[in-house]
């Protein structure tokens, strides 16, 4: 039997991103094993037949809590020799493949989710993880990568393979979760919500942080709700940033029309009530939001970043906004929120766009890469 080890730094980051490419290990009778923090997910994972083994990795590259982690890494790797190693998230993936250089452990793949170094990056992003990367490419036989940037960045890197450089569609998208069902009432949602017919909703899903960058999308609507006041803007989500984006609603006078719904576990409901979705982030790998909001068939609006370009064409699929630019947010609000027939165009090209980033069809690209590095 194989033995497959996967690595990251949290226990959610396999129930949330990838519960199918463990279905799809074991369904070729291998043998599962996660390394990661242990947390609320855990249980869930066990109980698919996964052997959880619970390293307390730290996000940040400084921690000594990494020592730790190393030793229990070796002791693990020593002990079980694996016949394949995936890593993913940047810290938990250094210090795996340093591991499995060290206790000779192959072959080892790396899926970069996002770079942490990348076109507009702070300068100690670029001081800390771009090095490490570097170096760790090294001890790598496949890097996986998600996005286009990425993608070129990764061919300046040395790998252990010449061949191991590879692109996939993100990690993969249910889409019949997000289509909207035939039977569905739209009308009728917006009302159950506490909306009328005529209000058009704008919808953003996100963590409630400075890289999400909801400040943008509320500036831009200060502006718009003075053109057009029939727009409400749908804030999901929980984080830090949220009583001081709450407190500014206030200040703004605005609140009738920003609403902020906290988590939910009704999104695609959401998504299937709104207009179009926005999403102003700083930072993005490629953001499973707006994949979300594409599947739903909603025209889409986001920063001109890394990961949104990969998703969307300016003037096709949505509209590209620069960060901080209260006036062209503004703008694209206004214009996608009309039932255009350019906007009626963009709700059929979003849902012909994400289906290559469907969970077939990434489990097929992972099934290519896999079969190259494991025999099963």
């Amino acid at each position: 039997m194989k033995k497959i080890l996967l690595i990251a730094s949290v226990d959610f980051h396999f129930t949330s991103f990838h519960i199918p490419y463990i279905e799809y290990f074991q369904k070729r009778g291998a043998e599962v094993h996660i390394a990661a923090r242990s947390g609320e997910r855990t249980k869930e994972l066990e109980s698919m037949g996964v052997i959880f083994h619970p390293i307390d990795f730290s996000r940040s590259p400084y921690s000594p809590k990494l020592f730790r982690a190393f030793a229990e890494l070796k002791n693990l790797m020593e002990k079980e020799r694996f016949d394949l190693v995936h890593v993913h998230t940047p810290v938990a993936a250094f210090l795996g493949r340093f591991v499995a250089k060290i206790t000779k452990t192959e072959p080892v793949l790396y899926t970069a989710h996002g770079f942490h170094f990348y076109k507009g990056a702070p300068i100690l992003n670029w001081l800390i993880y771009y090095p490490m990367e570097k170096m760790a490419a090294r001890w790598t036989h496949g890097l996986i990568t998600i996005n286009h940037e990425d993608y070129e960045r990764g061919k300046s890197f040395h790998l252990k393979r010449k061949d191991g450089l590879f692109y996939v569609h993100g990690v993969g998208l249910s889409l019949e979760n997000y289509s909207v069902p035939q039977n569905f009432d739209k009308e009728a949602q917006k009302e159950a919500m506490g909306f009328k017919e005529s209000d058009q909703l704008l919808v953003c899903v996100g963590e409630f942080t400075k890289n999400k960058n909801q400040r943008q999308i509320i500036h831009a609507m200060q502006e718009v709700l003075k053109i057009d006041p029939s727009i409400h803007l749908l804030l999901v989500g929980r984080g830090e940033e949220e009583e001081h984006l709450k407190s500014w609603v206030e200040k703004l006078n605005i609140s009738k029309n920003i609403h902020f719904l906290g988590y939910r576990r009704d999104i695609p409901e959401i998504l299937w009530a709104g207009d179009a979705f926005i999403l102003t982030s700083k930072r993005e790998g490629l953001p499973r939001a707006v994949m979300e909001a594409m599947a739903a068939g909603l025209p889409i609006i986001a920063t001109d970043i890394r990961g949104n370009k990969d998703l969307i064409t300016h003037g096709e699929e949505g509209y590209l906004v620069p960060i901080g630019d209260i006036e062209k947010t503004k703008e694209a609000i206004l214009k996608i929120m009309k039932d255009s027939e350019q906007v009626k165009e963009m709700r059929h090209k979003v849902k012909e766009k994400i289906k290559t980033y469907s969970i077939e069809n990434t489990l097929l690209e992972m099934d290519k890469i896999y079969r190259i590095f494991i025999n099963m």
